[in-house]
């Protein structure tokens, strides 16, 4: 379900969402109101959502959400314009499972449905380097030394990969400075997801901060 006050915004969601064939719009809201009292009758796996709305906001909106439905019945992932910092936390903190920006393409739109309905975790770039700027600047954080044995049983490159992963560098950038392919970066990176359990990129980010691999 698509939930956006904005109609042509609304409309474009859900070309972009309903275009693969493995994914389907079964409704739209234009609050958060509409939203709550659609999923009182109608199943829905992923709710995507805006922020700035009139009613309850999209921050609201998931946190109500997330009272009826526990993310192992139900996606949360926020689209919108207003990505700053202090949004990303709200959401995530509300109860969101990813937040892109509105500028992201429709590939990563309808790869983060995939991911969300999933059970995982989908985050822009900036969301990511939001979320371990955070927990970097969390005096709190204890090094998971389970965590960290995994990431112990990284070669030299990937773990220079994930090192540059989670100082917020994109795939592009970490190819030109190690003077790898684009490609060759992927796998890389991908193979070291597979060694500590991660599914996505913001789970990998999460996990090598556990193990104490901080921003540069």
């Amino acid at each position: 379900m698509i939930v956006d006050d904005q109609d042509i915004i609304r409309a474009g969601l859900a070309a972009i969402v309903g275009a693969p064939e493995d994914l389907e719009v079964v409704a739209q809201a234009a609050d958060g109101f509409e939203a709550l009292q659609t999923l009182a009758t109608t199943a829905v796996d992923v709710l995507l959502v805006d922020l700035r709305m009139p009613g309850i906001d999209g921050v609201e909106t998931v946190r109500r959400v997330r009272l009826l439905r526990p993310a192992a019945e139900l996606g949360i992932l926020v689209v919108t314009t207003f990505d700053e910092d202090e949004n990303v936390l709200r959401a995530l903190r509300a109860g969101a499972d990813g937040f892109f920006s509105k500028s992201a393409s429709p590939a990563e739109i309808a790869d983060g449905v995939r991911r969300v309905a999933a059970g995982g975790r989908a985050l822009s770039d900036h969301a990511v380097g939001v979320v371990v700027d955070h927990v970097a600047d969390d005096r709190g954080v204890v090094i998971d030394r389970a965590v960290a044995d995994l990431v112990a049983t990284l070669t030299p490159r990937e773990r220079e990969i994930v090192e540059a992963i989670v100082s917020g560098l994109d795939g592009a950038t970490i190819a030109a400075r190690l003077h790898l392919s684009p490609f060759t970066v992927k796998t890389h990176a991908n193979r070291a997801m597979a060694k500590v359990g991660a599914t996505d990129r913001g789970q990998l980010v999460s996990l090598a901060v556990r193990a104490g691999i901080l921003p540069s």
